[in-house]
């Protein structure tokens, strides 16, 4: 897909809160939107919806204006798509009668009917009301109903921060594959990091109303020092692994030279998976062990030592041309010897990935 340029310069002021917000991005697959709660996410993008009368600036979409000083272009005209973080379905209608609902756009690009039900996989619950849907599968109906407005730009707003564990990992290969399967971009609200790692390419990161960093999932996501523990966040890395293939309940992950045993995975063989690890997650050896349940142990060489807290250092590792962060103590630090330059094996345990 052409990735879609998306022009912002706004402004919002509250008695406890102000957005400021200038950026362009060029949209293509999706672009997740993080940061704490109160960070301002779910405020810009009721700014791009056109759902924020007390916005100030401007807001371009391929060069046509949405918002230029106080004239507003209404939400129904902007080609926009929003899913809430509920399925906001009407209850009184089927599934069928709330896709149905849906008034396309003449100018935006249409979607037949029986295409996004087969790729939502909606035939089953046509007829069934709202009321009788799991969560997941009321986000599922939602996401349909969205694209049946035929969006140039699709806005979801923590769409399975409700969700229990298992409906979250129904539901997040769908929306994986929405810009592929459907050619729209894709601007993801969310604050969890995990879950960012998992479906975006590039990450936007906001605090108190202002860009705090924008750019490649990996290269944002391993900042340890956008991530400080008062905001609930965990330090971690994000790898980009092949699918090699899949067996009693196990997969293998091929890591450039190197491969990871894991739980669950989120693809068929030769597909590309990205796992989020957490940084207390990987543990540090300087000689490769031998008689350990941790299955995954990686050769790797420390490229940078930082400081974390009293008791605490995080050392950034180089694994082949992948990033990966250890969270160890000073005491650790000293007596192990560490220094960047040294090669050492990082310890991974299985569990950390599980789920991705």
């Amino acid at each position: 897909m052409t990735a879609a340029r998306l022009d912002i310069a706004v402004s919002l002021s509250r008695p406890s809160f102000s957005l400021v917000v200038q950026e362009t991005l060029h949209c293509e697959g999706i672009t997740a939107i993080i940061g704490p709660n109160g960070s301002g996410k779910t405020t810009l993008l009721r700014i791009l919806a056109g759902l924020e009368q007390g916005a100030s600036g401007r807001v371009s979409f391929e060069n046509e204006y949405w918002q230029l000083g106080k004239h507003r272009v209404p939400p129904h005209k902007r080609g926009v798509g929003y899913v809430f973080q509920e399925g906001r379905l009407f209850p009184h209608l089927t599934v069928e009668g709330n896709l149905k609902f849906a008034r396309p756009r003449p100018d935006g690009p249409r979607f037949a009917f029986d295409e996004i039900v087969r790729a939502l996989k909606l035939e089953g619950l046509l007829a069934r009301r709202p009321a009788t849907l799991s969560g997941g599968e009321q986000q599922r109906v939602a996401i349909g109903r969205a694209l049946l407005r035929a969006p140039r730009l699709l806005l979801m707003d923590e769409p399975v921060s409700a969700l229990d564990t298992a409906s979250k990992r129904e539901i997040l290969p769908y929306i994986e594959a929405l810009p592929q399967t459907f050619g729209v971009p894709v601007l993801y609200v969310t604050h969890d990091l995990d879950e960012a790692a998992r479906v975006a390419r590039e990450v936007w990161a906001l605090a108190d109303g202002r860009t705090a960093a924008r750019g490649d999932a990996a290269e944002v996501l391993e900042r340890i020092d956008l991530w400080p523990p008062a905001a609930g966040a965990e330090a971690g890395a994000v790898l980009r692994a092949t699918v090699l293939e899949r067996e009693h309940g196990m997969a293998t992950l091929g890591l450039g030279e190197q491969t990871l045993r894991i739980p669950f995975a989120a693809g068929d063989p030769r597909t590309t998976v990205r796992l989020r690890v957490h940084a207390r997650d990987v543990a540090i050896a300087t000689r490769r062990p031998e008689g350990l349940s941790i299955r995954n142990v990686l050769a790797a060489e420390i490229l940078r030592i930082d400081e974390a807290d009293e008791v605490h250092v995080e050392v950034l590792l180089a694994v082949d041309d992948q990033r990966l962060r250890a969270s160890i103590t000073r005491e650790a630090l000293a007596e192990l010897g560490l220094e960047p330059g040294r090669r050492v094996f990082a310890l991974v345990k299985s569990v950390a990935l599980e789920g991705l």
